[in-house]
């Protein structure tokens, strides 16, 4: 099975400025790098909208931290230090095109924010006040969501969207969907909820599994129970989004992942659906 390491280095978890300023990211997607230079690794995005607090200033680059804790080097073309970020009715993107008050269109990914005056033509939104209305925080609902909006998305480092995910971030990115905020690591979802067997065929929707490829067992992987022993992630073994009976046999792939499950945890409690 291709190797697929799904933590990051504990470098990137840098202590705060004494006076953080507030920002948004005002593009569609920001990539947020582990050095501040375009060729750094990206080790997550933030999504159009999003509130950032600016830690630290370094020439066309500011170290952020969003909402989830998370802090990495953004470029200062993705985001926007000056704008007053509250006040309008908030939409969120399902997967949409916007119109703004110029005329010009864009494309924006599950889970960004429409600017202010910014339209909906084509595709879905839904207004942020009404987000527990249409995505309960129920296991069944999580896990159909994963199952909707992520099939045939492409696997990448550091990504949250369908547009390109690795498996965390398909995590984060369907459970805040839901309402509940997970950190952006594997290895830190792997803390979250309570423990229950990692017996696949014994997991409900909406359970999170945890696998390690690594001699000391760190959690480099995670995947989504959607019931009856099967499971859908974003896998760099499989090139992105996959669903998978792990009672199969004669799949190579999956015996290997079999063998390298390490827990599973109950983030949402007990509901089914």
């Amino acid at each position: 099975m291709t190797r697929h390491t799904d933590s990051r280095p504990d470098a990137e978890r840098v202590p705060s400025a004494a006076t953080p300023v507030l920002a948004r990211v005002a593009a569609a997607i920001a990539p947020l790098l582990g050095e501040p230079r375009a060729a750094g690794t990206q080790i997550s995005q933030y999504l159009n909208g999003a509130r950032l607090v600016v830690q630290e200033s370094r020439g066309d680059w500011a170290r952020v931290r969003g909402r989830d804790q998370y802090e990495g080097w953004m470029h200062r073309g993705y985001v926007d230090e000056s704008e007053d970020v509250s006040g309008h009715e908030e939409w969120v993107s399902l997967g949409c095109v916007a119109r703004s008050v110029d005329g010009s269109t864009r494309r924006l990914p599950l889970g960004a924010l429409l600017d202010a005056g910014e339209k909906a033509v084509a595709g879905e939104t839904v207004r942020r006040v009404e987000l527990s209305v249409h995505f309960p925080t129920v296991g069944a609902a999580i896990a159909a969501s994963a199952l909707r909006f992520f099939e045939g998305t492409s696997y990448q480092w550091g990504g949250v969207t369908p547009w390109g995910a690795d498996c965390s971030g398909l995590v984060q990115s369907i459970f805040g969907l839901h309402g509940v905020l997970l950190p952006r690591d594997a290895s830190d979802q792997a803390q979250c909820g309570v423990d229950v067997a990692a017996i696949p065929d014994a997991l409900m929707a909406g359970d999170l599994l945890f696998f390690s490829d690594r001699d000391d067992g760190r959690i480099t992987h995670v995947a989504i129970a959607i019931g009856d022993g099967r499971i859908v992630h974003l896998a760099l073994g499989r090139g992105g989004y996959a669903v998978e009976r792990l009672s199969g046999t004669g799949d190579a792939y999956v015996e290997a992942l079999r063998t390298r499950i390490r827990g599973a945890r109950r983030v949402i409690g007990a509901e089914k659906g």
